[in-house]
């Protein structure tokens, strides 16, 4: 008599499409009232990211606090400096020059995180810092200017994300970097760009966005990518799964996250220099 053969392992799509829709909606919501709502969401998003960053790298917690702290007071702070909360532009004309407080912005975090990584004698605590700050910092710039830029950066970090899953499971192929993340195929990535384009010039074109929205969620497809697999490689590099276990069928939320910083501050970094096109 043959022994039965293992049942298969159980998916976890549902629960990661549950778990999923759930952040999507508040994500959704917060961005859409945008002002001080959004601000605490992505600050909170900003300390739990902080703290799982200095987990993977083994930096003492006390570290992974303060540093929690000095990113809180960047954000909150250096936020209502420089793009007053009393004073939201929420209009379609803009120019490059509205971005130009994240100059100073960026420099402040870096400072921060250089005193971080001194104090804390981890270079990887100050990377970490540096690696949340500056894109949290730029989505919220990113809001305060017009909150319809955060939700075009959210679809096409989603599209790419979904669209990528799919095509990646129902036509296989070739690996993307089987040594970094196994499970991504080139297919996928394709996927995944086809889809960030369709949808961030969809979206774009509804909202009557300028000209760069209509074509930037491609490349800013590969942007995320890039993000997930630098992400992949510093869980490789730590030994570990997933960056957390917060996030009920995603891991972390680095895990969940990580194309999002990509794209929000290569985006952002792209307005700053004038990628505004009429």
């Amino acid at each position: 008599m043959t022994d039965a053969a293992p049942p298969a392992p159980k998916s976890d799509l549902p629960t990661r499409a549950a778990a999923g829709i759930v952040m999507a909606v508040v994500a959704v919501g917060a961005a859409y009232v945008g002002g001080w709502p959004f601000r605490a969401l992505v600050t909170a998003a900003g300390l739990v990211m902080l703290v799982e960053w200095a987990d993977m790298h083994r930096v003492n917690r006390l570290w992974a606090w303060i540093g929690g702290v000095l990113l809180a007071g960047a954000l909150l702070g250096g936020t209502e400096y420089l793009y007053p909360g009393g004073a939201w532009v929420e209009s379609a004309e803009v120019a490059a020059d509205m971005f130009s407080p994240n100059w100073l912005a960026f420099a402040g975090i870096a400072g921060l995180a250089a005193l971080l990584g001194l104090a804390s004698r981890s270079a990887w605590m100050g990377a970490g810092f540096l690696y949340v700050g500056l894109p949290s910092f730029a989505l919220l710039s990113l809001s305060w200017v017009w909150e319809t830029l955060v939700l075009w950066v959210f679809v096409v970090t989603w599209a790419v994300d979904i669209f990528a899953y799919f095509a990646g499971r129902a036509i296989g192929g070739p690996k993307l970097a089987p040594r970094v993340s196994p499970n991504k195929t080139w297919s996928g990535l394709i996927g995944g760009v086809i889809g960030a384009a369709l949808l961030g010039w969809a979206f774009a074109s509804w909202f009557e966005m300028p000209n760069f929205f209509l074509y930037a969620g491609g490349p800013l497809a590969v942007v995320a990518q890039a993000g997930d697999l630098f992400e992949s490689w510093l869980k490789r590099r730590a030994g570990v799964k997933d960056s957390g276990t917060l996030l009920p069928g995603h891991g972390g939320v680095l895990d969940r996250l990580d194309g999002l910083l990509a794209v929000s501050l290569v985006a952002t970094l792209l307005l700053m220099a004038g990628f505004w096109v009429e």
